[in-house]
């Protein structure tokens, strides 16, 4: 596929690395000549430098014959012209824009390809708030990932000593459930590496668990690999920026919650925006402030502001003060890798969040939802089975006769309304929805293939 990404920035650049190395034609345009040199030395991919919304500079990137054009510049307005042009001009079939601004957002009605020449517009503070509300409704868990529309979630947590499947084979979780409720352990990390899993594998103190579940029966699960974390009922956001204002206004009718804003302006306007929220002026590394906040007594700490440093040291000096469970938004990676399962609990990277809405938009055929995990390097993925017996490879199969690719799992099947936990004996029906779990994203073509209804199939 021939794809434009324009802007060279934090999201611009890992949804390149993401995409360079699956046979795509990629070109990316930025103003920035000395970053788009660093990016070509990394990254093998064309640049382009210019103006990303000039009708000139897409047709020296190539525009007449791109398939996709991804808009991820640092502005909302250079994104949504240069997808107009994109689309006028140059009749591009597929625009992706990426806008921050509320007001743009509040008022969908003008997104469209025949309104504004956006296909997709993706809000990185709109996916990183729902992805925080995730982390605070599921305490102890890593990643919450939703797939058929809510039904099926894949959740990722900490083995922790004192969980009863700890030092246990993973074979004994059934005998651990009720009877109504199925999992199943698609992944675990070890020490920051996947390890091969089935039914004899330990868990051990620290691992990383990914495991799938219908949505009402995450806790419960949860329950056997931690001691389990009472419900959060009181939340400190630290930021009233878009994401902080967003994430308040989310939580408000079902949480007790604390804003804290640095700029007074902006704090008397979130005081007038949010009902129910208290909405507070101060330095979220003030210790006094925090103490005189009983951060002690608060469940979660956010700290949401656009600050790495600021948010790093905030949210150490709450967990220092007592907060049992903090969480900081960082955006560069190497910072998110460096303190994440420190006294940090949770490092939440916008750009891979956002990287993970726009993988879902751009992979093509039967991939209809696509998580990126550990910092890219896995994927969950949603795919549909397509056609029937003689032109899928799929369907009419149980799920040990698949051929899957070496570092795949298949960890359930969504069929109408049920999760089916992906047990070796369930046979694919037309239309379902198979959750696969890749620890090695080189498998992605293999499993795009393997899903791809062809009518020579035997």
């Amino acid at each position: 596929m021939k794809i434009l990404i324009l802007g060279a920035g934090t999201v611009g650049t890992s949804v390149a690395a993401a995409l360079a190395g699956e046979d795509n034609d990629i070109t990316v345009v930025d103003t920035d000549a000395l970053r788009l040199r660093e990016l070509a030395e990394k990254i093998d991919l064309r640049t382009v430098t210019g103006h990303a919304s000039y009708p000139s500079v897409l047709e020296r990137a190539g525009a007449d014959d791109a398939e996709l054009v991804i808009a991820v510049t640092n502005s909302d307005e250079t994104n949504i012209v240069a997808c107009q042009v994109a689309h006028a001009v140059f009749r591009t079939p597929t625009k992706i824009a990426r806008v921050r601004e509320a007001d743009y957002i509040a008022h969908p009605e003008w997104i469209g390809p025949q309104r504004s020449g956006i296909d997709v517009l993706i809000s990185p503070e709109q996916l990183v708030c729902r992805h925080v509300q995730r982390l605070i409704e599921y305490p102890g868990a890593l990643q919450v990932l939703e797939f058929a529309d809510g039904r099926a979630q894949l959740v990722a947590v900490r083995a922790r000593e004192g969980g009863a499947l700890v030092h246990h084979p993973i074979k004994e979780l059934r005998g651990h459930l009720p009877s109504a409720v199925d999992t199943r352990v698609a992944a675990i990390f070890r020490a920051g590496r996947p390890i091969a899993v089935d039914a004899n594998t330990v868990i051990e103190v620290d691992d990383e668990v990914f495991f799938l579940a219908d949505r009402r029966d995450i806790r419960t699960v949860m329950s056997e690999l931690r001691r389990v974390e009472r419900a959060a009922r009181r939340v400190f956001l630290a930021g009233g920026g878009n994401i902080g204002r967003s994430l308040a206004r989310a939580l408000e009718q079902s949480y007790s919650v604390k804003v804290l804003e640095r700029s007074r302006e902006r704090t008397k306007w979130l005081a007038e925006e949010l009902q129910n929220s208290i909405v507070l002026a101060g330095d979220c590394a003030d210790e006094d402030l925090l103490r005189e906040e009983n951060i002690d007594q608060t469940d979660v700490y956010c700290a949401l502001t656009n600050d790495d440093e600021a948010n790093i040291l905030s949210a150490m000096l709450a967990k220092r003060l007592g907060c049992p469970r903090v969480i900081s938004l960082i955006n560069r990676p190497a910072y998110a890798e460096l303190v994440e399962g420190t006294s940090i609990d949770i490092a939440v990277s916008p750009q891979q969040v956002t990287l993970s809405a726009l993988l879902t938009h751009i992979r093509q055929g039967t991939m209809v939802r696509v998580h990126s995990l550990r910092r890219g390097a896995a994927e969950a993925i949603e795919a549909v089975a397509l056609g029937d017996r003689r032109s899928s490879q799929v369907i009419g199969r149980a799920i040990e006769e698949i051929e899957l690719p070496p570092s795949t799992t298949i960890g359930g099947i969504v069929r109408g309304e049920k999760l089916l936990i992906a047990h070796h004996d369930v046979v694919i029906e037309p239309n379902d929805h198979l959750i696969l779990f890749l620890t090695d994203k080189r498998q992605l073509r293999a499993v795009e293939r393997l899903f791809r209804a062809d009518a020579t199939v035997l």
